[in-house]
């Protein structure tokens, strides 16, 4: 293990309480097969981590993005991500069901996801030329001080979330970016917290649409309704932030618990 991997870990064992409060994605289910995701936690510091299809970020701390890089690569797929090296295989109108390792009860706000076509092998993409289309997405459920949002759905279903994707895209390899924004302290300028966390997938289908997406630097402003604001003055409305969605995709699937009756590992293959 290397010096700076090291003093990370020293770093990471002392700001465990800091730890717990957040989260990563730590597997996908699909039609009953757990897929293990990327473990910001625990995978830097394997000598010979396993091939995934949830992509490397720096998230030691299962920590967030700042609305103040909204315009720089790491609102993209989070912290220094790269691409993962393996990609799992999805039907277009499947349901996957994201299972986050741990969720906080008081952060509040929204749940989105997204898809970009890679146009060849995602484990080799350029994130900054990913364009994402938003396939779901699922803001305030109920007013209040500060009211339900779609991360209590998420809490409710042990820390999991499922989203479908849409039967009219024409296949091929695409990123899934999966996200919650906490809203908590969003009362002040760029207190709000982005949690992107990106898959690579092969998607099959018989449908033919090719949405046009948004550079992921574009996604969003510091400044959106659903981005600055005051979650605990009962607002009137709340406006879910970035581009619509897409035709054939929904606000959002129904959401249940999944369970998975098997594993199996990403692959590499195509």
């Amino acid at each position: 293990m290397t010096l700076s991997k090291v003093l990370s870990l020293v770093t990471f064992l002392t700001t465990s309480s800091l730890v717990l409060g957040h989260g990563h994605v730590k597997n996908l289910i699909i039609n009953g097969v757990s897929y293990e995701g990327y473990d910001s936690v625990n995978f830097p510091y394997k000598h010979d981590p396993p091939i995934v299809a949830g992509w490397t970020i720096e998230q030691l701390d299962n920590g967030f993005v700042s609305p103040e890089a909204y315009y720089e690569p790491d609102i993209i797929c989070h912290r220094e991500a790269v691409p993962a090296k393996g990609h799992v295989e999805v039907a277009a109108g499947d349901v996957i069901t994201v299972q986050w390792s741990e969720w906080p009860d008081n952060h509040h706000g929204p749940i989105l996801d997204y898809l970009a076509n890679c146009h060849g092998p995602c484990e080799e993409v350029d994130k900054a030329t990913l364009e994402f289309f938003k396939i779901d997405a699922m803001g305030i459920i109920e007013r209040g001080r500060p009211g339900t949002y779609a991360d209590n759905i998420l809490l409710e279903n042990g820390f999991a979330w499922n989203v479908r994707i849409p039967e009219n895209i024409a296949e091929g390899n695409y990123v899934l970016r999966h996200e919650i924004i906490a809203l908590h302290n969003a009362i002040e300028k760029y207190g709000a917290q982005n949690y992107p966390q990106c898959f690579n997938l092969k998607i099959t289908s018989q449908g033919s649409d090719e949405p046009k997406g948004i550079n992921g630097m574009s996604l969003y402003d510091p400044d959106d309704s659903g981005i600055y604001i005051n979650i605990y003055s009962n607002p009137e409305d709340y406006k879910v932030p970035g581009p619509p969605i897409i035709e054939g995709g929904i606000t959002s699937v129904k959401q249940e618990p999944s369970s998975a009756t098997s594993t199996a590992s990403a692959t590499t293959t195509y």
